[in-house]
This record gives structure tokens, C-alpha cells and sequence, in this order.
């Protein structure tokens, strides 16, 4: 008598191939590659170490704003206040340091705190009344860019923050925010290592932690995942923390590496880390997402943003460029998704 025999889908074996498709940033990863091959070949200065060190730079910010909107994506949230923040945090110490005599450090750890302040407040109102984040944080940055205008201009008489060098222990603070070091005759600045340590501590958080865990959980099925234990309320509330603060430490790089801050400074970026973190495999819907793909979707945008400018175009295009990848990101994406269930 002949005995069926029944295979579990769990010890199955797939292909390396498969697995890899299963991964949120391959598609990122393939683009990355293909934009810098692109740029490379076609113009003369994008490949260099000066034209490294400018599209580096400009991709950093870009990059942990965009690691830390991921997580907060994966979690089923946005933040559309993140880009005034770093503005604001800029703000806050300069006006504390070159207007009111305050010591450096103390007014980045004041700016540290008033950030962590604003997510929090986001977090305790989105989880509180359920109002959708989009509406919550939209509120938020509008408030955010009043204040640094109007309050701004109220106690210094002007919009823009200068005179940052002349701050006693302002070289400290460069050394650790603003420094650069010169690779192949090239600067690679501190927001690039600063980069590559959020997006490594974030990977680290999402794939080896509980709290990557629920981070996954909560963004997937918030209902299910607090009927299991998923302590959800603390989960959002820290993510979006984990945004403001993203926002205050791009704030400190931005203003210690130019030595100025102006109001507008952030303004208009929300979207952008939005992109970036769907181009690295963030679905709008939540639960699912990467923070190497975000970082690696950041990249993206870096090197285009000056590879059009290496290539003579009209700059903007970047934003035509911007459009098509995100619709493509999406496309990509749920046929991704789609493949994994189908796989399970």
C-alpha cells in the first residue's frame, strides 16, 4: 500500500533567488545601483571623490530622517512634522546660544528634550482620540513652522540664525556634528557616519529585538497585536519620539555644519523621507518595510538630485524623477508583498 507523503511548508527549500526577492531593499538595492551607473557614465565629475563626498552629504540628512520614518511607516504611522523639526531644533539652539548667553551643550540637550517633547505629544494624541497621524502631524508642523517664524522674528528681529562660529565651545560641538575627513582627496562628512550608524541601529532594532517585533506587530494588525500582549500605545508613542529625535539630531548636522539655521531650513522635505522610505520597500498601509531599503532609497535621491546637476538638466526634473520612482516603488512593492504571501 502506497503512503502518502505530506511536506511542510516550513522546512521547504527555496531558492536563494526567492529569499532574496522576499527582501524590502532589493528593489532599492537594484536602483541604487543602476542611478549610480547611469550618473557614472554620463558625466565626468559624479564618480569622483569631490562628486562622492557632495551626493554623500546631501543623501545623510535625507537618510536618517528617512530610517527613522520607516520605523514609523512599519508601524502604520506618518509624521509630516519631521522636516520642520529640524528646523526648529537649529532654532532653538541658536537663538539660546547667540542671543541669551547659554552654553552649547546645555541648548542642544534643551532642543534634544523639546524635540522629544513634540513627539511625544504626537504619539499621546494620535493614540488618545485615534485621529489618523496624516491630520495629527500635519497640525503639528504647521505649529512647528509658526513658531519658527513668527517666534523666531519676535526675539531676534530676524529669520536666520549667524554668527554660530563665534559661540564659545562651537568647535566642539562641529568636531562631533559638523567635521569632515578627507578620504581619496575627498571630505566625507560626520552626517555620513552618523547615517550609517542610525541605519545600523535601526536594522538591529527591526530584525533582532522584541521591539522590532511590535514595531511589525502593531503596524501589521494593531488590533491582533495588542490581543497578544503587543504593548501598542507605548510602541507608536516611542516611534514617533524616535522621528523627533531623528529631526533633532539632522537640526544639530545641518547647523553645525554650516554654522546657520533659517526658519525655512526643512520645510518641504516631509514627502521626501516619505518617498525614500517607500522606494526602500515601506508599504503605506504598515507592517512592513526596511531600514536599509530607506537608507539605500535616500541614496537614491542624493545621487540623482546631483547627478542632474553633473548632467547640465534642468534641476527640475528631480522632482519628475522623484514621481516616477515612488510610483514605481509602489508597483514593485506589492507585487513583492504578493509574492511572500502567495510563498506562504
Amino acid at each position: 500500500m502506497a503512503t502518502a507523503t505530506v511536506t511542510d511548508e516550513r522546512v521547504s527549500r527555496t531558492s536563494t533567488l526567492t529569499r532574496l526577492m522576499k527582501r524590502p531593499e532589493v528593489g532599492a538595492l537594484v536602483a541604487a545601483v543602476a542611478v549610480f551607473a547611469f550618473f557614472a557614465l554620463t558625466t565626468s565629475a559624479f564618480a569622483t571623490s569631490s562628486g562622492a563626498s557632495t551626493w554623500l552629504r546631501g543623501a545623510s540628512t535625507i537618510g536618517i530622517m528617512a530610517v527613522a520614518v520607516s520605523l514609523l511607516m512599519i508601524g502604520g504611522e506618518f509624521d509630516l512634522s519631521a522636516g520642520a523639526m529640524t528646523g526648529f531644533t537649529g532654532l532653538v539652539v541658536g537663538v539660546m546660544t547667540t542671543e541669551y548667553g547659554l552654553n552649547i551643550w546645555a541648548a542642544v540637550l534643551l532642543s534634544l528634550a523639546l524635540a522629544l517633547g513634540v513627539g511625544m505629544i504626537n504619539g499621546l494624541i494620535v493614540m488618545r482620540t485615534g485621529l489618523p497621524s496624516f491630520i495629527v502631524t500635519l497640525g503639528t508642523f504647521f505649529v512647528l513652522q509658526g513658531i519658527n517664524l513668527a517666534g523666531t522674528k519676535a526675539l531676534i528681529g530676524q529669520v536666520a540664525i549667524q554668527g554660530m562660529s563665534q559661540v564659545p565651545y562651537y568647535d566642539q560641538a562641529k568636531r562631533v556634528f559638523g567635521s569632515a575627513v578627507d578620504v581619496a582627496g575627498g571630505a566625507v562628512y560626520a552626517s555620513v557616519f552618523w547615517w550609517l550608524a542610525v541605519t545600523a541601529v535601526a536594522t538591529w532594532i527591526l530584525l533582532r529585538t522584541r521591539v522590532g517585533n511590535w514595531i511589525f506587530a502593531v503596524g501589521g494588525a494593531q488590533v491582533s497585536a495588542r490581543q497578544v500582549g503587543v504593548p501598542v500605545f507605548r510602541t507608536k508613542v516611542g516611534l514617533f519620539m524616535t522621528t523627533a529625535g531623528a529631526g533633532w539630531l539632522v537640526g544639530m548636522l545641518l547647523l553645525f555644519t554650516t554654522s546657520t539655521v533659517q526658519s525655512n531650513t526643512g520645510v518641504g522635505q516631509e514627502f521626501i523621507y516619505i518617498i525614500c522610505a517607500v522606494v526602500g520597500g515601506c508599504l503605506l498601509t504598515g507592517g512592513y518595510g526596511s531600514a536599509i531599503g530607506a537608507a539605500l532609497g535616500a541614496l537614491i535621491y542624493g545621487m540623482a538630485n546631483q547627478g542632474i546637476v553633473y548632467s547640465g538638466w534642468d534641476n527640475n526634473w528631480l522632482r519628475a524623477f522623484l514621481g516616477v520612482m515612488l510610483l514605481a516603488a509602489v508597483f514593485l512593492n506589492e507585487l513583492v508583498r504578493k509574492r511572500s504571501e502567495t510563498a506562504r
